[in-house]
């Protein structure tokens, strides 16, 4: 089985999408979004393929494409469609790499009783938390990291996203007891060339290996 990783957030609007753009690309990888909410201009996948630079053959169809962009469980609610929790599975990709992107944060509802990060925990499948630099970080950062663990999920370590913040970067990961894997810093202009040189100048490939 390829190897196959999950993208989580500590919170929506962070930066997850073009991460998990990066990290595709970085790891010559398939690209999944098992569901997408909103679809009025660039959807998520259609984002990472044009700056990962991947290929339509590399984008895994999404499982529920929903109009409305909501949490979810609420907008499954407004197109009236039922997310049904074992058409989750997760796809074989065969020996390229898999990079799987949540919604939101690890808490979003799917719903009425069931969060994006159960299905995490069904999958057992290591996790790479994505985090901003902001003010915040520390304690969303630290309550998605307790989230993981009382759910027994690996986590290959913690990637933030934007400006240097060397004491929030290290203390979450000192008092998380996590491995910090790198920075994302903010990109201007937002290129596949900009974002492939900047992975390749934060992160290392041998830290995302099982």
């Amino acid at each position: 089985m390829s190897q196959r990783i999950v993208v989580a957030g500590t919170d929506t609007e962070i930066g997850k999408t073009v991460f998990s753009a990066g990290l595709a690309a970085f790891l010559d990888a398939h690209y999944w979004k098992p569901i997408q909410a909103g679809l009025e201009g660039e959807t998520d996948s259609q984002l990472v393929a044009r700056l990962g630079g991947l290929s339509a053959d590399r984008i895994v169809p999404e499982r529920y494409s929903l109009r409305t962009p909501a949490s979810p469980h609420q907008a499954a609610v407004i197109d009236g469609v039922r997310i049904a929790m074992d058409s989750l599975d997760v796809p074989d990709t065969g020996a390229r790499p898999l990079v799987i992107e949540g919604s939101g944060g690890l808490l979003v509802p799917l719903d009425d009783t069931t969060l994006y990060i159960d299905v995490f925990a069904r999958w057992r499948l290591p996790v790479v938390l994505c985090a901003r630099t902001a003010l915040g970080t520390i304690n969303h950062s630290l309550l998605s990291i307790e989230a993981l663990r009382h759910r027994n999920l690996d986590i290959i370590g913690i990637a933030f996203i934007g400006d240097g913040n060397p004491e929030s970067e290290r203390v979450i990961c000192e008092i998380g007891r996590v491995r910090r894997l790198g920075r994302l810093p903010k990109l201007s202009p937002l290129t596949e060339n900009t974002l492939r040189t900047a992975f390749e100048a934060s992160f290392n490939p041998n830290d995302f290996k099982p």
